[in-house]
């Protein structure tokens, strides 16, 4: 039981690189006053796996690919355009990402960061699609509110039950 909770505690190669791209890309970020959390719940019921806010409002995605075989197989990132003002794809220095310029994966509408464990960089910015401002708004409550749920539960495991995941 002992070597199965290990197991499941210890990151795979494929998770920690993902999480070294998720952290270049919120240096880079934060760096340029964009605040993010990892792993965002919508409410059509994809996660994000980077979902954050500008310092002027704008709601930006980023999802975050480390193998081509899961990059050509992701059918579900259109879903997550109607829930950001900027969609970008967040990519492991070694993928190729020729395949992001053909038009199933609708270049026109998305922007390429390059990360690692340090640092990021954007090679090709993401275009503003600006969301309705109903939309933002909603958005940006839920962002908000799971912000700040995460950061009470981390400091007092506790209230994990309570409230609402949002």
């Amino acid at each position: 039981m002992l070597d199965s909770a290990l197991t499941a505690a210890t990151p795979s190669p494929t998770e920690r690189e993902a999480q070294a791209v998720a952290r270049g890309i919120g240096r880079l970020f934060a760096r340029n006053g964009i605040w993010c959390l990892a792993e965002m719940s919508l409410r059509s019921g994809r996660r994000a796996d980077l979902m954050g806010i500008d310092g002027k409002g704008r709601i930006v995605i980023v999802e975050i690919k480390v193998s081509r075989a899961d990059l050509l197989g992701d059918g579900k990132w259109p879903d997550y355009l109607e829930y950001c003002d900027r969609f970008y794809w967040g990519l492991a220095p070694h993928l190729d990402r020729a395949c992001l310029e053909t038009p199933a994966f609708r270049p026109e509408l998305c922007g390429v960061i390059v990360a690692d464990g340090y640092d990021a960089e954007i090679v090709r910015p993401a275009p503003s699609l600006p969301l309705t401002a109903a939309r933002r708004k909603t958005e940006t409550e839920r962002l908000a509110r799971a912000a700040l749920r995460r950061l009470v539960v981390a400091g007092d495991p506790q209230c994990a039950g309570w409230g609402e995941e949002a």
